[in-house]
């Protein structure tokens, strides 16, 4: 005797909530595209640049390697020839390290764009198996957060990704890193100078300003590198070159040359003639060295010869 076993069909409200579900995927699938589509063509960006790297270092360090072994000595030849050969060898070794370097650098930025695409591909695949209400909010509330990148908001932006969960889907760093080429590629086309005018021609006077000196703690009032913004613009420049040696009044902070002499106090300070004959026509003939409080004779001091 044969039984038949009735399996249970899906309700026609199950199906069509699940129809529906699909439906509803499908249509954010083809909307949300670009989604995937950026960090997907970052990565094969980021491969393209990494194997074209390897190619270019590659083919340095095989040629490298038959310059060593062709090099004379590289057989068992003579002493110079051999330490011809141990040039060679030293920088192959050097340049393999920094291949090794270059390589692991690679290796990583395509880590983190493979996390950002499974990130964005787990984030589409919810559309189908989700809650519609919880999708339909985060979807809403990335579309915001788009928004706010694309109209410069950045700190609002990055607050409401925070709190909604979803910062994984956005990267602050790309869009700056966007910002930075469009300026580069816009002064480029109208033949513009990247840093603004002012800044190059204070930087030109701020050479030849800065010296070890200014970065002191003693560095006086009266220097612009005193200045918080003035040590910033002068962070990238050189320190200035003085072949001549300049003395500087501490008390009037004027040059001291063959017409302002430089005077010697018995302690050893130096300070010019003119700042020393006012103090001496204000006190009787007496000077006082400002650093120390030392008193003395106006013709105590002892004039130094500047060479």
């Amino acid at each position: 005797m044969e039984m038949a076993i009735d399996t249970p069909s899906p309700s026609p409200s199950a199906s069509s909530a699940a129809a529906g579900r699909q439906t509803r995927a499908a249509e954010s699938v083809r909307l949300e595209h670009q989604l995937l589509r950026v960090p997907l063509e970052a990565l094969k960006s980021t491969v393209r640049t990494n194997h074209r790297l390897a190619e270019k270092e590659i083919a340095a360090v095989l040629s490298s390697a038959s310059a060593a072994a062709a090099a004379p000595g590289g057989g068992g030849g003579g002493g110079s020839g051999e330490a011809a050969a141990v040039d060679h060898l030293t920088s192959l070794v050097s340049r393999l390290h920094g291949l090794k370097r270059k390589m692991e650098e690679g290796v990583r930025a395509e880590e983190l764009q493979v996390q950002r695409c499974r990130a964005r591909l787990n984030r589409l695949a919810s559309a189908s198996s989700g809650d519609d209400a919880e999708w339909e909010e985060l979807r809403l509330k990335r579309i915001l957060v788009d928004y706010m990148l694309r109209m410069s908001y950045y700190d609002t932006a990055a607050k409401l990704a925070e709190t909604s969960g979803i910062q994984v889907l956005f990267e602050q760093n790309q869009w700056d890193s966007l910002v930075d080429q469009f300026k580069q590629e816009f002064c480029k086309l109208y033949g513009m100078t990247l840093e603004p005018l002012l800044n190059i021609y204070m930087q030109a006077g701020l050479t030849a300003l800065k010296t070890p000196f200014c970065f002191d703690g003693n560095c006086p009032k009266e220097d612009p590198l005193s200045l918080p913004g003035f040590r910033k613009l002068a962070e990238p420049l050189p320190f200035s070159k003085q072949h001549h040696s300049k003395l500087v009044c501490y008390i009037t902070k004027e040059l001291m040359d063959t017409e302002n002499p430089p005077l010697v106090f018995p302690n050893g300070y130096v300070y010019s003639t003119k700042a020393l004959d006012e103090m001496a026509k204000k006190n009787g003939g007496k000077v006082t060295c400002p650093r120390t409080g030392d008193v003395c004779n106006y013709t105590d001091l002892v004039k130094a010869y500047i060479s």
